[in-house]
């Protein structure tokens, strides 16, 4: 068999496949011979989303806050109902505006506050109920606690009776020169000049009780003053015999 005849038949069956395989292919596909509605756009239908809840070009990280949520609010309220655009606000300025305002009125009433309660008067209280206490506290060298806390116990005052025994274990602390004494000395400045640790525990210990029930004023009855007397007695003991 010659090569040209050879070349006709290939042709012959590639032709005769192809017209085959594009039947089947007609035989299984089916055009879609619905109608189709087209819905258009509505004119200026952009106007609908030029606000700047739409305006993704802004760098907004995490939206805006709560403050500046109630300022928009309250401003597109204002805009409304006298009719102006008010869109050229920056609430984030006028937030840090109030933050300032704030911090102004409360530094104002801290100030005046303080005018007129000193700091001293504020720590202290029942100085004033106390006749003759001014001196007890600014000479406590030459006062006699425990006559002092006899008295308090007399009168079932368990607090003043209390603020007595601290005084008193100051003034043995300082007697032996543990401590140096100042009636504007707080805890912490005794706490730290106290150079022995078992010392140091024990006057913590009633630093604790007095501030308990002298500052924060908290009921106490004899039983718990007697509980709370036998640390302070244990500190004046030590100091006296150490």
């Amino acid at each position: 068999m010659s090569e040209l005849k050879l070349k006709h038949i290939n042709t012959c069956i590639i032709t005769f496949l192809s017209s085959f395989v594009l039947k089947a292919q007609d035989s299984v596909v089916k055009r879609d011979s619905s109608n189709l509605d087209v819905t258009y756009f509505k004119e200026n239908f952009k106007d609908n989303y030029a606000g700047d809840d739409f305006n993704y070009s802004i760098n907004d990280t995490g939206g805006i806050n709560l403050i500046q949520r109630i300022l928009r609010s309250f401003f597109n309220w204002l805009g409304d109902v006298f009719g102006f655009n008010i869109d050229w606000l920056d609430y984030q300025t006028m937030e840090y505006i109030i933050y300032g305002l704030l911090g102004i009125i409360v530094l104002y009433l801290l100030i005046k506050f303080l005018l007129q309660n000193p700091v001293s008067s504020v720590f202290k209280t029942e100085d004033k109920a106390i006749e003759g206490f001014s001196y007890v506290e600014e000479h406590i060298e030459k006062v006699d606690f425990d006559k002092l806390i006899k008295k308090a116990l007399k009168d079932n005052n368990y607090r003043l009776a209390t603020r007595y025994m601290y005084l008193k274990s100051l003034k043995v602390l300082a007697n032996k020169k543990t401590i140096e004494w100042h009636y504007d000395k707080t805890n912490s400045d005794y706490l730290n000049e106290i150079k022995d640790s078992k010392l140091k525990a024990l006057f913590k210990r009633v630093s604790y009780i007095y501030d308990y029930v002298w500052y924060g004023e908290f009921p106490i009855d004899e039983v718990n003053f007697n509980k709370n007397k036998d640390d302070f007695n244990q500190l004046i003991k030590t100091t006296q015999h150490g």
